[in-house]
């Protein structure tokens, strides 16, 4: 297809076929649902499945599924049938406003955190009438949240809706009491930026870490890899070209903002970024492009790999989470507009955010952590650990000035003389980005940058709105019994940043100075996933999500159970291929190529005694002592994988025991086995090289 707008969301019932396909009195009643909350009448939801039906039917499909996101880190959906039997033998296609609303999976699969027992299997997904449905494989695909029969939340979607609907209303409150009384809904809004890699699939198919786990556990430098930074916006190579291309049509057929295409700083890396929307559509599209990615790449002889560090020594892959505040009637709650000094709703909603961060700056970090993301958070390509805000060097100055109580003069946006006759002088930013921050403002929104690539948007984001809201709901409180509005918001912005002035850094946060600096102001650096779930159930942290309604302390729980667990499975899997791929493969090769170089340097030797020793003697010594230790190390990691056994009763000491013991292990085995391959000839080794995957497309 060439039209776009032709193109974009036809596999989608949006709203242009609901107001085709739908009496005006249905279309009527279920916006009200999509765009008040209002609960949906059952009588409603059998016109909008029989016309949602005919639809897809029109489209090719003969299933439905109700498509979730459990606590898995990836989608899941059962496929039902439209037919039902007739009664003479024969069937018709139906589907009823009850299948529409509900569906009935197994959740006894599923992880619970302990919460189920493996034999209470019954679990319900419930249609999410503001996620549009769409086809997709023949199937008619629509977004539902999952919970069990006794009514916990096991899916990741659940929270996130909470989180927008609590926001929304103490966003409301606080607007009305600015006057701001047209104001009925606050949104929250997320543009997910997605960084992949895409690599040859026959090589792909040689590597048993690749397909286990996502990563490669062995791997020698590449003699080049992005320190010429030629391969960043560089020209884009004609298969990935191709790649982009089928991605993009296939992603605006289901209605994915798809804007912006590039070749990221890794070779190999690149990079898509969609036009923000709703945290919730967000959410699921985010969830969509990465199956789309997988499953296009495919087709072109391609795998995409989406861990946050398949390879070691070049970028890994983050996704950049851009978050920001609108109202129902347009406005951008975030916008400092042209005079932030004298915009109060700004600086109200501005102080808000930085009082979560600071006061929560242990839970945003929560959301990142993964198995993946230990090996990227504080390399040079990901923000540190430690979370800070950065404001800009403007925003910065007008925060010191409220402070301090001094005048704030802004920069305003100086021009950019070019000093070409041809070209435009044009007008700069008031303020740099910052790529090295966690947490940076970016004119009219927060760029969340610690994300993993592979990372479920969903949980930073019903973390961020829910705290946002917390801080919301204290500062209506204290501003409603306010005699002079204004005054009170003054008052209590310049309160807010004095008290949490530590967590904004405008600095660079690679700096060497900044974890000492950090530790001053009293900031959390939690370096790896054990440490950051140390802080999990803080009391503060489960009182935040029960009392705004987001989740109960067992559902709080059973999150930190799930991801502790996950944590120590990945990385028990990665240490077991590491020790297949040891003993399997790689001692053989090199046992077979130090025999070959033995039977070379006896064979000189019979030739004349006074050959003098020999590059194969040498090398043969290299390598066999090498080998000698390569072999120890890996029954080494054999044994820590098994005194892991001890630890299992309690999740965080599992964690910190695969982290520590097991992890550190792993680090070692593979120094070695990286060591011999850069001395075991090329025909020898088992497995293709970096050289060959990151170039090999």
């Amino acid at each position: 297809m060439s039209k776009v707008p032709e193109m974009f969301g036809c596999k989608v019932f949006n709203d242009q076929k609901m107001q085709e396909r739908l009496p005006k009195s249905t279309y009527k009643a279920l916006k009200k649902t999509i765009q008040d909350g209002e609960p949906l009448d059952l009588s409603v939801a059998n016109v909008v499945a029989a016309a949602m039906k005919d639809w897809a039917i029109e489209l090719g499909c003969t299933h439905y599924t109700h498509w979730f996101q459990p606590m898995t880190g990836v989608t899941a959906e059962k496929h039902d049938s439209f037919i039902t039997p007739n009664g003479d033998g024969q069937v018709i296609m139906e589907f009823s406003g009850k299948e529409l609303i509900k569906g009935e999976p197994d959740a006894s699969s599923f992880p619970s955190g302990g919460i189920r027992a493996t034999f209470e299997a019954r679990g319900y997904t419930t249609w999410d009438p503001t996620s549009p449905a769409f086809v997709k494989d023949g199937s008619l695909y629509i977004p539902t949240a999952f919970c069990s029969y006794t009514g916990e939340v096991l899916d990741k979607k659940t929270p996130l809706l909470r989180s927008m609907e609590r926001l929304s209303t103490e966003a409301v409150k606080l607007l009305h009491l600015l006057g701001k009384t047209d104001v009925t809904r606050v949104i929250t809004t997320v543009g997910p930026e997605q960084e992949y890699f895409l690599i040859d699939r026959e090589l792909y198919n040689q590597r048993e870490d690749l397909k286990l786990t996502g990563r490669t556990l062995f791997g020698a430098k590449a003699p080049k890899g992005q320190e010429l930074d030629d391969h960043y916006f560089g020209a884009i190579k004609t298969r990935v070209a191709a790649f982009m291309k089928d991605l993009d049509e296939e992603l605006w057929s289901l209605g994915v903002l798809a804007k912006t295409k590039h070749n990221e700083v890794a070779p190999s890396q690149h990079e898509l970024a969609p036009i923000y929307t709703t945290s919730n559509i967000a959410n699921d599209h985010n969830e969509l492009t990465m199956e789309i990615m997988k499953k296009t790449a495919e087709k072109h002889g391609l795998v995409c790999l989406l861990h946050e560090k398949p390879f070691a020594g070049v970028n890994g892959s983050g996704k950049h989470n851009n978050w920001s505040i609108s109202t129902n009637t347009g406005e951008n709650l975030l916008s400092p507009g042209k005079h932030p000094e004298d915009n109060i709703q700004f600086q109200l909603f501005l102080a808000a955010v930085v009082k979560a961060v600071d006061e929560y700056q242990d839970l945003l970090r929560i959301t990142v952590a993964s198995a993946g993301n230990d090996h990227r958070l504080g390399a040079n390509e990901a923000p540190p650990a430690i979370i800070s805000m950065y404001l800009g060097d403007d925003l910065g100055a007008m925060v010191d000035a409220m402070i301090e109580g001094g005048e704030y003069v802004s920069q305003g946006k100086e021009r950019v003389q070019t000093g070409v006759d041809v070209l435009a002088d044009f007008k700069k930013d008031t303020s740099d980005r910052n790529r090295t921050s966690p947490f940076a403002f970016t004119g009219n929104k927060f760029e969340f940058r610690a994300l993993g690539s592979a990372l479920n948007i969903g949980c930073p984001n019903y973390m961020l709105n829910t705290m946002v809201a917390e801080e919301l709901s204290q500062f209506y409180k204290e501003l409603c019994t306010a005699a002079d509005v204004e005054a009170g918001v003054r008052k209590l912005v310049k309160r807010v940043f004095t008290e949490h002035r530590r967590i904004i850094f405008n600095g660079d946060n690679y700096a060497d100075e900044w974890v000492g600096e950090a530790e001053r102001r009293g900031l959390l650096n939690l370096k790896s996933l054990p440490e950051a779930f140390a802080h999990f159930m803080d009391k503060k942290n489960i009182d935040l999500f029960v009392k705004n309604n987001i989740c109960t302390e067992a559902e709080f729980r059973a999150r930190y159970e799930i991801e502790l667990e996950s944590y120590s499975k990945q990385i028990n899997i990665e240490a077991l291929t590491m020790i297949d791929m040891a003993r399997k493969n790689i001692t053989p090769a090199v046992s077979e190529f130090v025999r070959e170089l033995t039977e070379t340097a006896l064979a000189k030797k019979a030739l004349s005694e006074a050959i003098p020793t020999s590059v194969e003697e040498e090398l043969i010594t290299s390598l066999s002592n090498k080998l000698v230790c390569f072999v120890k190390k890996t029954a080494e990691l054999e044994e820590a994988v098994m005194g892991a056994g001890e630890y299992k009763d309690d999740g965080l000491a599992y964690a910190t025991y695969f982290r520590e013991s097991v992890f550190s292990k792993m680090q070692e085995l593979r120094a070695v086995g990286d060591s011999m391959e850069t001395e075991t000839a090329a025909d020898y080794w088992p497995y293709p090289s970096y050289y060959d995957l990151l170039f090999g497309v």
